[in-house]
């Protein structure tokens, strides 16, 4: 049963926001995990150009908006609430009077939590799918809001809506930031190469970045290929795979946390090999 696939197990997560959360996931499967948040989402340092782009929006400057991450448009609600709530109201007429183009079911999932709806959903979760989706569209002098991934500034998106006669109009309501020192991450490469990690489940592109940041591509990538690697879905895969990793699991269609728990079930059911039986005290007193 795939319930059991996971028993005794040892998964590393980098994920942060909701380690928690994943980590019940795996542990009520009977896995044992290894807590490693590479980095931590924080709202945007200066809140200033976050506002005025939410003052353009409200004044219905936009006439499309799309939203590259579920994070980002609660952040944008967070902003507001913190710096000038008074504006919530406006700012909701006018995410619904918006055609709204998202990048996954994430973004689709916040604006449900809003009581609205994607108008256009990419086919496929990446950058490449937002595009293809664009394409359909006439966007000739529309200004079209681009809510980022972080603070990375998505120039073939933006290129894209400019080659459109659209003018691109962008926002960075969060940026990543390191969640453990170089020392940790370096540890924990470690610990993979070392064969004591059954599966590391990768949740977002930035904790790949980190991995690659802290040590060379070839130690990071002996270290992957000791142990298996998932991915939440194919923006993590890609990002992987570009860097030359091997990615075993990935959820097909539903690319939630959930659905990954289930994968890593399957791989660890497929793997033939024995779990690891390094206690994770030992692990995660090395990281310190």
């Amino acid at each position: 049963m795939e319930s059991s696939a996971l028993q005794d197990r040892l998964i590393a997560l980098p994920e942060m926001r909701e380690l928690d959360l994943f980590a019940s996931l795996l542990e009520r499967r009977g896995a044992r995990v290894l807590r490693s948040p590479l980095v931590a989402i924080r709202a945007a340092p200066d809140p200033q150009p976050v506002l005025q782009w939410l003052r353009q929006f409200c004044a219905g400057d936009c006439q499309e908006l799309v939203l590259l991450t579920g994070e980002g448009l609660r952040r944008l609600l967070a902003c507001l609430d913190l710096h000038e709530p008074a504006m919530r109201p406006s700012f909701l007429a006018a995410l619904t009077a918006t055609r709204k183009i998202t990048r996954g079911p994430k973004p689709a999932r916040a604006l449900r939590e809003l009581g609205l709806a994607s108008d256009l959903e990419a086919e496929v979760p990446t950058t490449a799918g937002i595009i293809a989706t664009l394409a359909k569209l006439e966007l000739r002098d529309h200004v079209v809001g681009v809510q980022l991934y972080g603070s990375e500034p998505n120039l073939p998106l933006q290129q894209t809506l400019r080659e459109a006669g659209a003018e691109p109009r962008c926002v960075a309501p969060y940026v990543y930031a390191d969640a453990a020192d170089d020392a940790a991450v370096r540890a924990l490469l470690a610990q993979l190469r070392g064969g004591a990690v059954d599966a590391i489940a990768f949740t977002s592109k930035a904790q790949v970045a980190r991995l690659f940041a802290v040590a060379e591509a070839n130690e990071v990538l002996a270290a992957l290929a000791a142990t298996q690697v998932a991915a939440v879905g194919p923006v993590v895969a890609e990002a992987l795979r570009e860097r030359g990793a091997t990615v075993s699991a990935m959820p097909e269609s539903s690319w939630f946390m959930k659905p990954l728990s289930a994968e890593l079930a399957r791989l660890m059911a497929a793997s033939g090999e024995p779990p690891s039986t390094v206690p994770v005290q030992a692990i995660a007193k090395a990281q310190e």
